[in-house]
């Protein structure tokens, strides 16, 4: 009990260390104030855009993704190729929403933000199978550690995409986040759910997953 509050608490310092950081050097983006978030990033898009770009984007057909502000445009880009988007909702008080590109013909920017995929989505009962996982991080490491904002959704989204064998330990979980949000170590607790690709403006990175 005593090394896990010791973590917990490394934990809430590197995430003041990781906003402040954002806020003073001027990498956050709306909405703001970004303390308490999974932050917006200057250059999210550009890092959408990568990810759009690679393979695993690429034969994916169903795409899963935090609620998270910091990957709208991913959500855009899913719809917009085609793909099904299943979204958590906020907390994952309601749940998952399933938006089908089918349903939503010249909205997929509205579709996109959480009031557009509470509008436009469908609950879903059941997860599906999924392809690839977005996840929204405040930090990460490069061995695949993610640090979220505190609540601990990613990890349960990523714990129900298991327990429903909606994902399997090759499928791709990634996270787009701003160089600045890479740290050298989290500090790891039983719960927590590694990722295995990073994405930021500017790079592509895969992690071992052995």
């Amino acid at each position: 009990m005593k090394d896990e509050f010791k973590i917990s608490k490394t934990k809430e310092l590197m995430r003041e260390e990781i906003w402040n950081t954002l806020e003073k050097k001027g990498f956050s983006d709306s909405p703001k104030p970004i303390h308490g978030r999974i932050p917006g990033f200057k250059g999210a898009e550009n890092a959408a855009a990568l990810l759009r770009n690679t393979t695993e984007w690429r034969i994916s057909q169903v795409i899963f993704s935090s609620p998270d502000s910091a990957q709208i445009k991913v959500r855009e880009y899913v719809l917009e190729d085609g793909k099904n988007l299943i979204m958590a909702t906020p907390k994952l008080k309601n749940g998952y929403l399933l938006i089908s590109p089918r349903d939503i013909s010249g909205q997929e920017k509205s579709a996109s933000t959480i009031k557009g995929a509470f509008k436009l989505g469908k609950p879903l009962q059941k997860l599906p199978p999924v392809d690839l996982v977005v996840e929204g991080s405040l930090a990460v490491d490069l061995s695949g550690r993610r640090l979220g904002k505190g609540g601990g959704y990613g990890d349960q989204e990523i714990e129900h995409l298991l327990k429903e064998n909606s994902i399997t330990s090759e499928t791709p979980i990634v996270t787009t986040v701003h160089e600045a949000q890479i740290v050298r170590k989290i500090p790891r607790e039983p719960h927590d759910k590694n990722i295995n690709m990073i994405v930021t403006p500017q790079r592509v990175l895969r992690i071992n997953r052995k």
